[in-house]
């Protein structure tokens, strides 16, 4: 049903109390009145309106889902009685705060966590409608909203921080089991032996400076504060210098295809966000793939004048099984139990993001993994 049309009282006023304007006859009015087509049923959030009496005027479908009582159940009923709230320290809700007395100036509550009977959690804020500036509340509205994606963020930094642990936890036992036996025993071991095991603290070292650099690469992705710093890029020149790299710690020179599709556009970007996912995916790549990795970058046309340039880097392994393609660039997928903390994906879709770019995964020509960034060519940080 929707607002305007031949609807019961409670569904066709309650957008208008939901944006707290309405007329003397209980109709929506001036430039703020919602469009023709708007039923609070649609609203994702509950919405409760109780009228200058405190009885419940408006109880949508989301609030009946969210506090598991009928609509029938609630309207006309005093708000207290309809929505017995509590606060964590077992305080009743509606006389704590009050919302038909107090203070002139109060204009509702901020979102916080209140129980339902049974112990249920739901996140509550209030606003109090006054047809006139410190009159009487003529109304309260009231959203509701499950905790549901409150307690998956929860989890998700419970199972990030868990994840850090584990990875710190190895290397750092081992940089203070060396530390420890050299200053301990130096005189006992000859000087090959020290190496090794200085050689073993450096590797370790550099394995929690990496670990550190991701952790804040998540938190500034998370916080829209990834910082972009543009510059030209020689894409081309960018990947041939990883090549370079992977064969130097003993990857075959033969292992690498690297294909430029000529003339590529003008690339504006970090050169060292674009590093690290090249080098993210390259390493990949060589560790869960096998056969040639192909690296293809061509230039890319997109809506418009808009143009940019694509990198698709594909091998020829098992590659990453049908289901599991719509997880691969959240936290913590792993590809394989070869190590890893499975943050790489993740940090490497929010750089090409931030760039404005997009990536994608699939099974390449070859039957294994194929991913595919495309970078706009974009402008220099001063302009931009």
């Amino acid at each position: 049903m929707a607002v305007g049309m031949s609807t019961p009282r409670h569904t066709q006023t309650a957008a208008a109390y939901a944006l707290g304007v309405q007329d003397g006859t209980g109709e929506a009015a001036g430039p703020s009145a919602p469009p023709a087509g708007i039923d609070p049923d649609h609203l994702p959030d509950g919405l409760v309106v109780a009228d200058e009496t405190g009885r419940i005027v408006c109880f949508n479908t989301a609030a009946a889902r969210i506090t598991a009582t009928p609509r029938a159940a609630a309207l006309g009923r005093p708000l207290e009685h309809a929505l017995p709230l509590e606060d964590l320290k077992g305080r009743r809700w509606w006389p704590l705060t009050d919302p038909y007395g107090g203070l002139a100036t109060r204009v509702g509550q901020p979102e916080r966590s209140l129980l339902l009977p049974g112990g249920r959690e739901v996140l509550v804020s209030a606003r109090y409608v006054r047809d006139t500036p410190r009159g009487p509340v003529s109304r309260v509205v009231v959203s509701l909203r499950g905790t549901e994606a409150r307690r998956r963020s929860e989890r998700s930094d419970a199972e990030l921080i868990a994840t850090v642990a584990h990875e710190l936890r190895s290397p750092l036992t081992s940089v203070k089991g060396f530390t420890a036996t050299l200053l301990a025993k130096w005189e006992r071991f000859n000087d090959d032996q020290k190496r090794l095991m200085l050689e073993t603290v450096d590797a370790d070292a550099n394995r929690v400076t990496r670990l550190i650099a991701e952790l804040l690469d998540i938190s500034r992705i998370d916080s829209g504060r990834l910082e972009l710093r543009r510059q030209p890029v020689d894409i081309s020149a960018a990947v041939e210098r990883h090549v370079r790299a992977l064969t130097a710690n003993g990857q075959a020179p033969g292992r690498f295809l690297l294909r430029t599709r000529q003339p590529l556009p003008d690339l504006w970007a970090d050169p060292d966000k674009v590093d690290q996912v090249l080098g993210n995916l390259l390493e990949n790549a060589v560790r869960h793939g096998e056969g040639t990795v192909t690296i293809d970058i061509t230039p890319a046309h997109g809506e418009g004048d808009e143009s940019g340039t694509a990198v698709t880097v594909s091998d020829e392994g098992p590659g990453i099984p049908e289901e599991s393609m719509g997880r691969v660039f959240t936290r913590f997928w792993r590809g394989s139990k070869r190590g890893g903390t499975g943050l790489g994906l993740y940090i490497v879709k929010g750089i090409v993001e931030a760039h404005g770019g997009t990536i994608t995964v699939g099974r390449g020509p070859g039957g294994g993994a194929e991913f595919r960034f495309i970078l706009p060519v974009s402008a220099p940080a001063y302009l931009s």
